[in-house]
């Protein structure tokens, strides 16, 4: 069985992938061309397009995170093979602490306090129970639902989203385009942790920004293609002065790296993290990748991502 693995880090995940299958053999992009040819199975995280039109006879693809958008995308992505994602893999709790920083530093007025240090100006203010601070999940899949049980864990009133109804223990679920609205009239801050596909492309634009509450925060660890940045942009309005938006902490971008022209580096209420909020910790990822693989030699069944829901 020769596998065809292919993520940052290459050499601490080959170990780890080789320990838990002694058997496989395991190559790489670095490989020669003849040894990397024609893998059984795939265990990818956004490979180039030559390296995927290499792959003639791959059984199955294991993408190596939860967002599967850039291989369904790739042209070269071989048609037919399933393709299992990583889910969760210890990525939640990651995430979820990374959304609690960002509750916290609007909540807690951390973002005025440090323009007002800028500024030397010492001026406190009113406190903002968290009770009173509703906080919008949209995403309820295996990592926003996590999330959105961390932040209610927190004291938070906490709403969630997603497409279809969902039943969450402390979490006020809401479903469709009405739910949606009704969501978003009620937050405060907004956490992006839905998929990248075609119907969640800028699915916060000028209209879904104008529903959120006046000085509204915006927290988005998940993907770049969720957000019209121009309207992102509009709504935050220009310098320190508060828009109607009042600031965004942003981790997943539609070009990666930010290109170093992209006004949202200098934008003093945006926060630019470089897509870290939940890296992929190596253990569990490894152990689920491998357990895929054994599950697609002995045919089992296996949750597969559906290319066109894209997820």
């Amino acid at each position: 069985m020769r596998i065809l693995l292919h993520i940052d880090d290459i050499e601490a995940w080959r170990d780890a992938l080789a320990e838990r299958l002694p058997d496989a053999e395991i190559v790489t992009a670095d490989d020669p061309a003849e040894r990397r040819r024609d893998a059984d199975y795939l265990a990818v995280w956004k490979p180039s397009e030559a390296l995927l039109r290499e792959q003639t006879r791959a059984r199955g693809i294991v993408n190596l995170g939860a967002g599967v958008d850039a291989l369904l995308s790739n042209p070269a992505r071989p048609e037919g093979v399933p393709i299992v994602k990583l889910r969760d893999a210890g990525m939640s709790e990651l995430i979820g602490d990374y959304v609690r920083y960002g509750v916290l530093h609007f909540q807690r007025d951390f973002d005025r306090y440090r323009r007002q240090q800028a500024r030397h100006e010492w001026r406190e203010h009113t406190l903002v129970d968290k009770r009173d601070w509703p906080v919008g999940v949209l995403g309820l899949g295996a990592i926003g639902s996590k999330v959105a049980a961390m932040v209610a864990a927190d004291g938070f009133p906490v709403h969630g989203w997603s497409r279809s109804p969902k039943s969450l223990d402390g979490i006020t679920c809401h479903h469709g385009d009405a739910g949606l609205a009704e969501l978003l009239g009620r937050v405060r801050t907004l956490v992006l942790l839905l998929p990248g596909t075609d119907s969640t492309r800028h699915i916060i634009n000028a209209g879904t920004l104008a529903k959120l509450p006046e000085g509204a925060s915006l927290i988005n660890p998940g993907r770049g293609s969720l957000i019209d940045e121009a309207a992102l942009l509009e709504a935050l309005g220009e310098g320190e002065s508060e828009g109607r938006l009042r600031g965004a902490l942003l981790d997943a971008f539609p070009d990666e790296p930010l290109p170093e022209e992209s006004p949202l580096w200098a934008h003093p209420r945006i926060w630019v993290t470089p897509h870290m909020a939940g890296p992929t910790p190596l253990g569990e990822a490894v152990d689920q990748v491998a357990e895929a693989i054994r599950a697609f030699e002995a045919g089992d069944e296996l949750d597969t991502v559906d290319p066109e829901a894209g997820y």
